[in-house]
């Protein structure tokens, strides 16, 4: 064996360890004639806790890999709108994002079922498991690579929660409500509740229920949400029953893509590293929004927002729209019915037992 193919070896491994285990520092990376790769990296997070995490990972990157690569971190809207960001980071304008991968629905049909939806996959183990176990991810790869891109991976942040103006104690209290959803197939269910959806960036929330356009908002998790404001313009949280925190997105993903001539720029150790490190990216982003939201529960109780939840007989109807749903939209294309297949069958499976055949009587899927 090699010299070279030793040291390979050893790089690879090193990596890996460092995905599980944040205090070891990466292993010197080697860079064409020893220079520093550079990228312009942004995120969907408008502020809060989420945008301090990401920031501070884009930071230690060039430290962790010895000054060899540099990640540049930019705000949601910093360098382009947050829908602009598929279009920047195909066209070079950015070398990759961390988007909300459920906002390239309308691009990507497949793309809904790369994040929770309704009644679907619900928690974190769930998704790992189809990404890094089913095949999820060499699935998500193949879809961005026919847009130029390379997806490197998913990253958790936790449930998607609804903010309010009135109560909303049941479905029926959805009608007729301005509502905003992120698109796809969320908006689908809540309109046939009756609600009037529309698709706004997470930056735009706030000054759109301030100003009454919207009156009723989902978007993520308590520690976010109320670093940007929303206690001050809402007077409820409606969630799922018990145990359930959302119906409709319990584990909205994230992700970071990266455009493929900045990666194929990377040499390939530093291909594996970077792969490493979105994971352990996610598993520190998730576990440390999810501590935030503790605290975060005590500032909107202080502050006087009421929290309902939604019945179990909500949820059999919300079951029975999603249901049909999933159909429809993994009936768009052959890589949305492959993706939903794997997943239906997980759901199916004595591992959850999520969905059962007489919910799927008279529903086809065309493979």
């Amino acid at each position: 064996m090699t010299k070279t193919t030793n040291r390979r070896d050893f790089l690879m491994k090193s990596a890996a360890a460092a995905a599980g285990a944040g205090a070891l520092a990466a292993p010197s990376l080697a860079t064409a004639a020893g220079q520093t790769i550079t990228w312009k990296l942004q995120t969907s997070w408008p502020g809060g806790i989420g945008l301090q995490i990401f920031k501070d990972w884009c930071h230690s990157i060039e430290e962790r890999t010895s000054g060899q690569l540099k990640f540049i971190p930019f705000g949601a809207k910093d360098v382009v709108g947050d829908f602009q960001l598929f279009d920047a980071v195909k066209n070079g304008v950015l070398d990759a994002m961390n988007p909300f991968t459920l906002y390239w629905a309308g691009r990507i049909p497949a793309a809904v079922f790369l994040s929770s939806y309704p009644m679907g996959l619900r928690n974190p183990g769930e998704w790992d498991t189809f990404y890094y176990g089913l095949g999820g991810l060499e699935m998500a790869r193949k879809l961005f690579a026919d847009q130029g891109m390379y997806y490197v991976g998913p990253v958790q942040h936790g449930p998607n929660i609804i903010h309010s103006k009135v109560p909303i104690r049941s479905v029926d209290d959805f009608r007729g409500r301005k509502m905003r959803l992120p698109g796809g197939m969320v908006a689908e269910v809540f309109q046939e509740l009756g609600a009037k959806t529309t698709l706004l960036p997470g930056s735009e929330i706030f000054p759109a229920l301030e100003k009454g356009t919207i009156d009723v908002a989902d978007y993520v998790g308590p520690a976010i949400n109320y670093a940007l404001g929303f206690s001050q313009v809402t007077k409820y949280i409606s969630m799922g029953p018990p145990g359930m925190m959302s119906v409709y997105q319990p584990v909205d993903l994230m992700d970071i893509t990266v455009g493929m001539k900045s990666w194929n720029a990377l040499p390939p150790e530093m291909k594996v590293f970077v792969e490493a490190e979105v994971h352990r990216y996610s598993d520190l982003h998730h576990a440390a929004i999810q501590a935030a939201d503790q605290e975060a529960w005590k500032k909107f109780e202080a502050d006087g927002t009421e929290v309902t939840r939604l019945s179990t007989d909500d949820v059999e109807v919300i079951t029975e729209i999603a249901v049909r749903r999933w159909y429809a939209w993994a009936n768009k294309d052959k890589a949305a019915a492959q993706i939903f297949k794997t997943q239906l069958d997980y759901m199916m499976s004595p591992s959850l037992g999520y969905v059962t055949e007489d919910m799927i009587a008279g529903q086809t899927l065309k493979l």
